[in-house]
C-alpha cells in the first residue's frame, strides 16, 4: 500500500474490498455479518465503539482491520493481538484466516464480550485473556498487533519479550506514526517502515520484521 491508493470511503467499497482481497466463504461472510451487528448491539451497552462510526462501521472497523491482515496475508502462526477491546484488528483477522489468535484485553466487561463472539461463532481458535499484558506469560508471537493500545515507546517496550528474529508487527498509530517512530533508538526505527491506510487519508501503519531488543529511546 502507499499514499497514491485510494481510500476505501464507503460501506459498499468496505465490503467489496473485503470480498476481492481475501475471498471470504459463506460461513466467515456470516461471522462478519453477524459480528458487526453484535458489536453494534453491545455498544449500547458499553463503550465500544464510537456512536458516530457505527454508519460507517464496516469501513472505520471491519475493513480497517482486515487491511492488517492482507499486509501479513502469507504467514502462519500465533498472532497477538494487544488491547483487543471490542475484538478489533483480531477478531476480524481471526474469521478471515483462521490464524491461531489470542486476544490480550484487561478489562472485564470488554473479555466478557470477546468470549460471548467466539462462542456464538464457534471460533475455537481463538483465546481471550483477560490480564494485563505484564502479568502474560511470554510465548513467540508470529504477529503482534495492536489498535489503540499504547504510545509507540511503551507498546514496543512491553511486548517486545513476545518477539523473534521473524515476528511482523503490525501498528496502526493515526497521523502520529512518524511522530512516534522518531522517538524510538535507531536500531529499532530500521525495523518498521510506514504504510497508508486504506480507510483513512490521515492515518498510518507501521509495519516491521523482527526482534526488538535493547534501549527504546533516543538515538543509539
Amino acid at each position: 500500500m502507499d499514499s497514491g491508493q485510494a481510500i476505501l470511503g464507503s460501506e459498499e467499497a468496505a465490503r467489496g474490498w473485503i470480498c476481492a482481497t481475501f475471498a471470504p466463504s459463506a460461513v466467515r461472510w456470516a461471522q462478519l455479518e453477524r459480528f458487526a451487528a453484535m458489536l453494534v448491539a453491545e455498544s449500547a451497552q458499553q463503550n465500544l465503539i464510537a456512536a458516530s462510526t457505527i454508519p460507517i462501521l464496516w469501513v472505520r472497523h471491519i475493513a480497517d482491520s482486515a487491511q492488517l491482515l492482507a499486509l501479513d496475508r502469507d504467514r502462519g502462526g500465533m498472532w497477538l493481538d494487544l488491547g483487543s477491546g471490542p475484538g478489533l484488528p483480531g477478531l476480524v483477522i481471526a474469521m478471515l484466516s483462521g490464524r491461531p489468535m489470542v486476544l490480550v484485553e484487561s478489562r472485564r466487561r470488554r473479555c466478557d464480550f470477546l468470549r460471548a463472539v467466539v462462542a456464538e461463532l464457534a471460533l475455537s481458535h481463538v483465546e481471550v485473556i483477560e490480564a494485563p499484558l505484564e502479568r502474560i506469560e511470554t510465548r513467540a508471537a508470529a504477529t503482534i498487533s495492536a489498535r489503540a493500545f499504547a504510545p509507540l515507546d511503551r507498546l514496543i517496550d512491553l511486548s517486545a519479550r513476545f518477539s523473534t528474529e521473524s515476528t511482523r508487527w503490525l501498528l496502526p498509530k493515526g497521523r502520529n506514526a512518524v511522530k512516534e517512530l522518531a522517538l524510538l533508538s535507531q536500531p529499532w526505527q530500521n525495523l518498521f517502515h510506514v504504510e497508508q491506510s486504506l480507510t483513512d487519508a490521515d492515518s498510518q501503519i507501521l509495519v516491521g520484521t523482527g526482534q526488538v531488543t535493547g534501549k527504546k529511546r533516543g538515538k543509539a
